[in-house]
């Protein structure tokens, strides 16, 4: 390298003797070299100059002595840390700052740490157990009631009701019937075996039934229409003798007024208002 060729790139001074900076292979003097390349300082926004430390990350620098936690103001030189809505935090402040608390000990749950999350709500790992038991859920299968969170085994023994038909556990849902309970699926009736959880049913010897089952083999059947009389939904009936009619069908045979909280009389198996049985030979 002849003299000419040892001069600053920039300014052209001579740099016999002197201290200098290469860049692809060409020598600058320092003050050239941090008037021209230097990196401004994200803190100080002061030049990080050839003869500092220049601390880089994702595109922004810093001295060393600036590279500090934005909330306590430590060092973050060789240590972790977070980058936060452009702000650089020691993972300390970091936690304290936008780590979810346990619900369990209201500790802060420490990035890089398992965590549990249930119903909004979330949990160390080791604070995430059983109501009962006390032993850790994890990911297994959970019951919660407003007591706590538990295991399925420790629920099935603490709180479980017991299907009437099938003995199984009953876990959600189910009815009651004759009060015990049922699942929803193994309440049948009694004679065609229908699930009954969304219909009308009636009961016999405390077996339930569907309608039609019902009216076919148990219902009384009107004197005056023949249909079953099933007395659902608060539905009147009137029983005389071995006979039983609707209330909207117990009426006069002859002029068919009703004959509901009236004095009637009978011939065989008519039945009369007074005025229309007293032209007739009736039983009374």
């Amino acid at each position: 390298m002849t003299t000419a060729q040892f001069d600053c790139q920039y300014c052209t001074a001579s740099l016999l003797g002197k201290k200098y900076v290469l860049k692809d292979d060409n020598p600058y003097c320092v003050s050239c070299y941090d008037r021209v390349f230097s990196n401004y300082c994200e803190e100080c926004k002061e030049p990080i100059e050839s003869d500092s430390k220049d601390l880089c990350y994702k595109g922004r620098h810093w001295h060393e002595g600036c590279f500090n936690c934005a909330k306590c103001n430590h060092s973050l030189v060789e240590k972790p840390f977070v980058a936060k809505d452009e702000r650089l935090l020691c993972s300390e402040c970091y936690s304290n700052e936008c780590s979810s608390k346990c619900f369990h000990c209201k500790k802060t749950i420490m990035p890089g740490s398992r965590k549990m999350e249930f119903k909004g709500n979330y949990w160390h790992e080791t604070c995430f157990l059983c109501e009962h038991c006390r032993q850790p859920i994890g990911r297994k299968p959970l019951i919660s009631k407003e007591s706590g969170n538990y295991c399925v085994p420790c629920f099935e023994r603490k709180f479980a009701h017991y299907c009437s038909f099938c003995k199984k556990v009953i876990t959600s849902g189910g009815i009651t019937f004759r009060d015990q309970p049922w699942h929803k699926e193994c309440f049948l009736c009694s004679g065609c075996r229908k699930e009954l959880c969304e219909e009308e049913f009636m009961s016999k010897d405390d077996y339930p039934f569907c309608l039609d089952c019902y009216n076919h083999l148990y219902a009384k059947k009107c004197a005056a229409c023949t249909r079953p009389i099933t007395g659902l939904r608060g539905a009147k009936f009137i029983c005389f003798q071995d006979r039983q009619w609707h209330s909207e069908c117990f009426n006069c045979g002859k002029c068919s007024v009703s004959l509901v909280g009236e004095g009637f009389l009978t011939q065989n198996k008519e039945i009369f208002c007074r005025k229309c049985g007293s032209g007739v030979d009736t039983d009374i």
